[in-house]
């Protein structure tokens, strides 16, 4: 009797898809990156929270996690850049952990970024 773990489900954030998009399109966008040395950390996220509004924050996160609290730092995954420009290794890494976990339409979503 193995014991189950409970995943989180997550919806894809079509405002973070469109901003990802608008970013894109003004070309403000790394192309190689290291993504574990520039993905920004709680410290970043703090600093950003404090500047910007929860819709700001979830702009960079491509999934949201059904049910949590939407002011919440445990309501968004995936996220898509530095909290400045959208990073190609960040969406390389959306795709895998997606997959992995078998959240297909945010993968498919950072995909179609890529």
């Amino acid at each position: 009797m193995g014991s189950e773990v409970e995943m989180a489900t997550y919806a894809v954030n079509e405002d973070a898809v469109a901003h990802a998009r608008r970013l894109i399109d003004k070309r403000q966008y790394v192309l190689d990156s290291d993504w574990g040395e520039v993905q920004p950390g709680p410290e970043d996220e703090n600093a950003f929270l404090s500047r910007h509004t929860w819709d700001d924050y979830a702009a960079w996160h491509l999934g949201l996690a059904e049910g949590a609290n939407p002011e919440t730092k445990a309501r968004h995954a995936f996220v898509i850049g530095d909290l400045r420009r959208v990073h190609r290794s960040a969406l390389i890494a959306c795709v895998y952990r997606a997959s992995e976990w078998r959240h297909k339409q945010v993968e498919l979503a950072a995909h179609d970024l890529l």
